[in-house]
């Protein structure tokens, strides 16, 4: 009987599961990794599941890039806004975003498929929503619109190509303690007094 029970739960899968073992797939091997049949192994289930949430591929990944977009947006604007002071903001910041790995390996991995018709809108939202945030943070901080956005540029380009070579041209990974001083760096670096 709780076989039976069990095997019903696994069947009853919500579109949010099969986005979210689309994620991980992502994040484990990449956009071209993404395949209806071995997402349902994975699961524990049929293909009938996924048909019943989702009429293609295509649409499982618009929901994917939806739910990591959602949940980025939430976790890291979100958690912030609490913070008044804009040169705490963007510490908080940087130490929020320097320990979350999952979302840094997700986003590398969408950024070698950028070329994906369902991935470019979403990243293209991502980065200016990024851009936008950071530059509002250094004019609150007390710079001006010019020198705001081009720290924002510089920063957010100090992410891009941290995660390209630590990712994707595999360069060793930094110890503990030699990261924590790079991220201290770039934040002394690029936040105002």
């Amino acid at each position: 009987m709780v076989a039976i029970v069990q095997k019903l739960e696994k069947t009853r899968l919500s579109a949010e599961d099969w986005a979210l073992a689309a994620l991980d797939v992502i994040a484990e091997q990449g956009l071209a990794a993404v395949a209806v049949e071995p997402l349902a192994r994975r699961l524990g289930v049929t293909k009938g599941s996924f048909y019943w949430h989702f009429p293609s591929r295509e649409a499982l990944l618009v929901a994917a890039l939806e739910r990591w977009e959602k949940t980025e947006q939430e976790t890291v604007f979100g958690q912030l806004e609490a913070i008044p002071e804009p040169r705490a903001r963007l510490r908080a910041l940087f130490q929020l975003v320097a320990h979350e790995l999952k979302p840094h390996v997700i986003y590398s991995e969408l950024l070698k498929a950028l070329d994906h018709p369902v991935v470019k809108p979403v990243l293209s939202r991502v980065s200016e929503r990024r851009l936008d945030y950071l530059t509002a943070s250094f004019r609150q901080a007390g710079l001006g619109r010019i020198d705001a956005q081009n720290r924002a540029r510089l920063l957010y380009a100090a992410y891009v190509g941290f995660l390209q070579l630590s990712l994707q041209l595999g360069q060793p990974r930094l110890h503990h303690d030699e990261f924590d001083a790079y991220v201290n760096h770039v934040m002394t670096t690029l936040i105002p007094e």
